[in-house]
């Protein structure tokens, strides 16, 4: 066993885990960063070539802290010197006369974020080959894009380890004991660090109980569809089509939402903003199809120019808060247990902005962005420690 004590402990190495094990090397903290999987895998949120990045929310924190975390995507492009993003712009259409739509117009024009508003007249010669449903507004978020996930983890992880982060994978960890120095044992060994950032997807709320805290986290997969192009490049990247966002769809309850053909050529990726209940480990048993009888039903409707049968079908997991929003606090009874959760399928495009905040907390640091909106205690009858 050893005796070293590390000055942070972080569990899992998605991008999450990744960009505060970043933060806290590049702070010169002594940093462990374990995964249970060998590396790279495809087990939970992190995997996949792309994703959105974007400010059009209807929230105006979210909005703020994108206003930075596009500044660390540029510096981590810098570092690494590979591109990371990809600016399309991001169709955003949505029901003129309702709430979420006209907030989220609110929200860009209020934090004067570069849009475009689109006139139904005027639609089809800017969008071509997508119909505008009756009674929708739509708009273009001119700096959004395309994030190039696998390659932004490849990239944080590496740039991790040059500022000498150590990343253990293969070591599941099978508990935590909290106290000034927390002590994590895993498979293969036993840690020690002075402080413990979990981030571990939809693995959170099992390592949490280890710690005495068990959060309303429900974990659903996602089938990430790919739907062929009736005509090759109608729909490309390289045709500057947009990523889009479909708000309260005719067709389901949640977003759908889309990027343009670019990973598999002549194949764009349009997929439901839910899923169907699963349980981490036993994902792929996890059959369900609703959430692609919905997107059928969309793309015959709206995207004409595709086959409305997915080509390519993927899978991935959110792991999702009652609002949706995410969890960036501490341990209700230990301050140097520190937890990123319930990313709710939209915290990729957060990650650099996300794991400076973890590291501050980690390092007993006052958080550069109000944490409040993702507070522990907004679930408090929910929340139960048993510490």
């Amino acid at each position: 066993m050893s005796t070293e004590v590390y000055d942070c402990i972080v569990i899992g190495a998605g991008i999450q885990g990744s960009c505060t094990a970043y933060h806290l090397a590049k702070n010169k903290q002594k940093t462990l960063l374990l995964e249970q999987f060998l590396l790279p895998h495809s087990r939970g949120s992190s995997h996949g070539q792309t994703r959105i990045i974007r400010k059009a929310y209807e929230e105006d924190f979210y909005t703020q802290m994108m206003q930075e975390s596009y500044e660390l995507w540029a510096q981590l492009e810098r570092e690494a010197g590979v591109q990371l993003y990809r600016r399309t712009g991001l169709l955003v259409m949505g029901p003129e006369n309702r709430k979420g739509f006209s907030q989220l117009k609110a929200t860009m024009e209020k934090n004067k974020i570069p849009v475009e508003f689109l006139e139904k007249k005027e639609f089809n010669q800017h969008i071509p080959n997508v119909n505008l449903t009756d009674g929708n507004g739509a708009l273009v978020d001119t700096t959004a894009g395309v994030l190039y996930a696998d390659r932004s983890l490849r990239a944080v992880q590496g740039l991790y380890q040059t500022n000498g982060g150590v990343i253990k994978d293969g070591e599941k960890v099978i508990d935590i004991k909290p106290g000034d120095v927390v002590t994590v044992t895993t498979g293969s060994g036993l840690y020690k660090g002075r402080s413990l950032v979990i981030t571990a997807g939809p693995w959170a709320n099992k390592l949490m109980t280890c710690a005495g805290l068990q959060l309303p986290l429900k974990v659903v997969k996602i089938n990430v569809c790919y739907w062929e192009e009736k005509i090759p490049g109608t729909y490309s990247v390289d045709h500057q089509f947009p990523c889009f966002i479909q708000m309260e769809p005719k067709e389901g309850e949640y977003d759908i939402y889309g990027l343009p053909s670019n990973e598999y050529p002549g194949l764009m990726k349009v997929c439901y903003h839910m899923g169907s209940e699963t349980e981490p480990d036993e994902r792929d048993k996890q059959k369900d199809r609703g959430d692609i009888d919905i997107l059928t039903r969309y793309i015959t409707r709206c995207l004409p120019g595709l086959v409305p049968v997915p080509a390519v079908v993927e899978s991935c997991m959110y792991t999702v808060t009652p609002d949706h929003h995410f969890i960036l606090d501490c341990h209700p009874t230990y301050s140097n247990i520190i937890i990123g959760a319930g990313f709710s399928g939209h915290g990729f495009k957060f990650s650099p902005v996300v794991g400076k905040v973890l590291s501050q907390l980690a390092m007993g640091q006052i958080p550069s962005h109000d944490l409040s909106p993702f507070s522990i205690h907004r679930f408090q009858s929910n929340a139960r420690s048993s510490l």
